[in-house]
């Protein structure tokens, strides 16, 4: 295997973060060690074509791709009361073709293997993203230009209605679920009328049902020019190659119109108001909310770092106050939400059964006045700094998606003119005092003002190039993947360890996996291996819950342990700098969990509450009753699919059963250790060895998993939950299907892939695009290590539940008859799949996670550079036998989960097969 080469594209310094120094004591209680102080810089270069279009450069050569992120500074508040929700609704419409290609918009990037590729608007942008293999970059700036210059030809009054549907089933989506109705009212209340952000990003139905073709063309012409976007290239790409590529297929583009452009508008309060909402929730939760600064202020840093110490996290006020002491709320928050013309501050607390909600906005309100008279700790800050800069460091590793630098740059460019006002942001953070926080918050509690400046645009031009435009410009031969090398040896106590070594940002990531997981609750008390992986981080023999979790914060390290359905794992990422320390917290946790009684039941209440919760959530509902069905009693797989347990048996849980549980399974002879990051070897096994040496396999043999086979339904049934009042059905169609070790498990991905794995597969197609039922449809393929389930899952609007389950019968029957997949289907999902493995594993977390599935399906690392060749193998004969042995359209098992009074007499007219009413949960 060859090392990948790769060339630092993100220049890390070090210094000490002054003010807070502590030394080691020898009972371990030292809240904050010596650290060191992490500053990023992304380096850039910038250019501006004729026409307006300010282009961002940022070289990164580690990987062979390049994201290519484009923000248009247009967001809801450009609307105007009664033309709501364009913004949101152009961005669909973005994705819907052009002049000169009148297609899906994904389909070539699909085939070219783009990754992270997605749409998003919010109040102040809209931006259109995707990361390419390096010779996909012509392709994807053709496509990008032409959307961009040459979109209102295609733009029809069919994919206006089209689109027009699936926001609204968005919409329906996003208010089906637990206080998704409460954000736009929110926006109401809390802004004057007409103020732009008084009303939602997504919009009302009826300002979405009035809006016309030439409503949408128009705001198109009014926004979308050149002068009004910044496209940033990250990546494996030059300055000049950018100059040459961008000038060649934007600088023919108008600049658009000349904009007015609004500024600051705090419209800051003085007045308590209140409101009272009633929803189908499963607790009773508070928000308090205020009008502050906006982004691009000291004040909002400030308020950043005041919202931290104040609710989020273990250790901070109200979390400790509320949650961890009183125990009256099952969840606290607080953050400072940043716009271009206001912010605002948003606390959260969800109340546990029987709390009254006024008695937690009193100690709200009692913390938050203490904090601000005194002001946070000079350790609460330097903490708050520290944990959030080493979040800052995890961002910038990755190019592109959400988050990474092409977004950071684009946010800077965008919304403060300067693509690296990142560092001014940093550095507000950095050098903030007690007093600056404590004053920031303090100032916000009174009113504001609005000032309004109005600028003359520069007098822009087009210029003719030489862009084909009658077609695609040609992807080229796309990069192999190469894979950095991975390193094994086995500690004295037997445990392997797999090491590939990343140095690209100074950062190291590992997950100590566990052959286990909730299905070693057969037999048992479901929930055990959930609930006792929890517990490792509530405290070990020698540091409470809280002092682990300042220790790790203070570190700039997160520390997770977890169950998943076959396996069960013990994940941390540190900074470099802090290995070794980090790496001896993380073996306490695993040799010395205290498992406190006070500690388990206060855990006890919070994940019934959660239990609540996902019994209130259509999907989340659905799910943990489908494995019941499917899986028949006593099978390792027939509970919950979230793996919470149930209510009965997280109550019945006792401490002797955690400890045996982690007795049982939590040892070196049934585990192994994958580590990524800027580590060798040498120091690496020297530490392990140093930390996991007394770490020692019991006498008693290993355990086993019991995971036999199920016996599969051969006739369609249906059960339905009663969900009064929603606006949608969630439909689930599931069937028994091949374990994730079988030998033709890729021919199984592909043919799951056709059917509903993507978004142009054909369940999404039908359902989302053609019909507009939908948000989205898809197929999800468990492969699990004992029997998979395959299923299909589509939230609908509730007026075509009986037409949805039409569609999707139809789907799987005639993949396996009449409609077989197609060389184009095939030859285009072998093409995503392999075209976008070398950025596959860009990041340290990519690679770690799929070295580990690798690693849990008994295979080498030889077998996951392999896939590509594996994939580019399968043959049409081949995804049909997989459809005609796999698929059983004629024995399903659906769960509907809906308001049975518009839909029940509907789904029993299509006699599917037996039905049968499930009660909810909730009752």
């Amino acid at each position: 295997m060859k090392m990948m080469k790769t060339l630092t594209a993100v220049a890390v310094t070090t210094v000490l973060l002054g003010g807070c120094q502590s030394t080691s004591s020898a009972n371990n209680t030292t809240a904050v060690s010596q650290s060191q102080f992490p500053e990023v810089k992304v380096d850039y270069e910038t250019f501006t074509l004729d026409n307006g279009l300010t282009v961002v450069v940022h070289e990164d050569r580690k990987a062979p791709i390049v994201a290519v992120n484009v923000w248009y500074a247009v967001g809801s508040k450009d609307e105007k009361p009664g033309k709501t929700g364009f913004a949101h609704l152009f961005e669909h419409l973005m994705f819907n073709g052009t002049e000169n290609y009148d297609d899906e918009y994904f389909g070539p990037f699909e085939r070219a293997g783009a990754t992270e590729m997605n749409g998003t608007t919010n109040n102040d942008r809209t931006n259109y993203f995707e990361n390419v293999p390096t010779p996909a970059l012509d392709m994807a700036l053709w496509m990008e230009s032409d959307r961009m210059g040459h979109l209102l030809g295609a733009v029809t009054q069919e994919k206006l209605d089209e689109q027009r549907g699936v926001v609204q089933n968005e919409k329906r989506q996003g208010e089906a679920q637990p206080y998704g109705k409460a954000w736009s009212y929110i926006a109401e209340q809390t802004f004057p009328e007409g103020h732009p952000y008084s009303w939602s990003v997504i919009g009302s139905m009826e300002d979405l049902n009035a809006a016309t073709l030439d409503d949408v063309h128009q705001w198109f012409k009014d926004y979308y020019g050149a002068a009004n976007a910044v496209l940033v290239l990250a990546g494996d790409i030059d300055v000049e190659t950018a100059k040459e590529k961008v000038t060649k297929y934007f600088a023919d583009i108008g600049p658009g119109k000349p904009l007015k452009k609004q500024e600051a508008w705090v419209a800051k309060r003085n007045e308590t108001k209140r409101a009272t909402m009633e929803d189908r929730v499963p607790a009773a939760r508070v928000y308090k909310v205020w009008n502050t600064a906006q982004m691009g202020t000291a004040d909002s840093e400030y308020l950043e770092l005041f919202a931290d110490i104040l609710a989020n996290g273990k250790n901070s006020r109200l979390y400790e106050r509320l949650v961890y002491e009183e125990q009256i709320a099952s969840s606290v928050g607080a953050f400072q939400y940043g716009r271009t013309l206001a912010g605002q501050f948003m606390i959260t607390a969800d109340a546990k059964a029987g709390v009254e909600l006024e008695q937690i906005e009193a100690i709200i309100n009692e913390e938050l006045q203490r904090l601000i008279k005194e002001g946070p700790t000079q350790a609460e800050l330097q903490r708050t700094k520290f944990s959030n800069t080493a979040n800052f460091v995890r961002r910038a590793e990755k190019v592109g998606g959400f988050g990474g630098k092409s977004d950071i740059l684009a946010s800077g460019a965008v919304y403060h003119d300067d693509p690296g006002f990142y560092a001014q942001e940093m550095e507000w953070t950095k050098q903030a005092t007690v007093s600056d926080v404590q004053n920031a918050a303090q100032q916000w509690l009174s009113s504001g003002d609005f000032v309004l400046n109005v600028v003359p645009q520069p007098n822009y031009t087009a210029q003719e190039t030489d862009a084909d435009r009658s077609e695609l410009p040609n992807v080229g031969d796309l990069p192999q993947l190469e894979l950095p090398e991975v390193e094994q040896f086995t500690l004295s106590n037997g445990l392997d360890v797999y090491l590939a070594q990343r140095t690209d940002t100074p950062t190291i990531e590992m997950s100590l996996v566990f052959d286990s997981g909730y299905a070693s609750d057969v037999g048992g008390k479901l929930g055990t291996a959930s609930y006792t992986m929890s517990m490792l981080k509530e405290g070990t023999e020698s540091l409470s819950s809280l002092e682990l979790s300042e220790r790790l914060e203070s570190l700039g390290t997160n520390l997770n342990a977890s169950a998943s359905l076959d396996s069960s794992r013990i994940s941390m990422d540190t900074l470099s700098v802090n290995f070794a320390e980090s790496l001896g917290l993380m073996n306490d946790v695993l040799q010395n969990p205290a498992f406190s009684e006070e500690e388990i039941e206060r855990k006890r209440s919070n994940w019934i509450e959660g239990i609540r919760k996902e019994e209130a959530r259509p999907q989340t509902q659905a799910l943990r009753v489908l494995p019941g069905l499917m899986f028949g009693d006593g099978h390792a797989y027939s509970q919950p699919l979230t793996g919470s347990g149930t209510v009965e048996s997280i109550k019945s849980l006792t401490r002797d059963d955690l400890v045996e549980h982690a007795q049982t399974w939590l040892r070196p002879d049934n585990a192994k250790l994958v580590i990524v990051g800027d580590t060798t070897v040498e120091q690496a096994k020297s530490l392990l060895e140093e930390q996991f040496a007394s770490w020692q396999a019991p006498a008693t043999p290993k355990p086993e998993k019991t995971l036999d086979a199920s016996a599969a339904s051969d006739e369609n049934r249906v059960f339905l939950i009663d969900k009064p009042g929603t606006p949608q059905s969630l439909i689930i169609a599931g069937q028994l299907a091949p374990s994730g070790q079988v030998d033709n498990a890729d021919t199984v991905d592909v043919m799951n892939t056709i059917l509903g794995g993507s978004f142009t597969s054909r369940l999404n197609m039908n359902l989302r695009e053609d019909k507009g039922w939908s948000y989205g449809a898809r197929s999800i393929w468990l492969d699990n290590e004992g029997p998979g389930l395959l299923m299909a899952l589509a939230p609908v609007q509730t007026d075509k539940t009986q037409e949805s389950i039409q569609e999707i019968v139809k789907e799987f029957t005639q993949y396996e008859d009449d409609k077989p997949a197609t060389d184009d289907e095939l030859a285009k999902v072998k093409a995503n799949k392999t075209a976008k493995l070398p950025g596959a594993y860009e990041t340290k977390g990519a690679l770690l996670g799929g070295l580990v599935s690798t690693f849990n399906k008994g295979k080498d690392v030889e077998y996951l550079e392999s896939y590509g060749q594996r994939i580019n193998a399968i043959t049409l004969d081949d995804i049909q036998q997989s459809a005609d042995k796999v698929l059983t359209p004629n024995a399903m098992t659906w769960v509907i989960v809906g308001d049975l009074a518009e839909i029940e007499d509907k789904v029993r007219e299509l006699n599917l097969g037996e039905v049968t009413i499930l009660q909810s949960d909730e009752e």
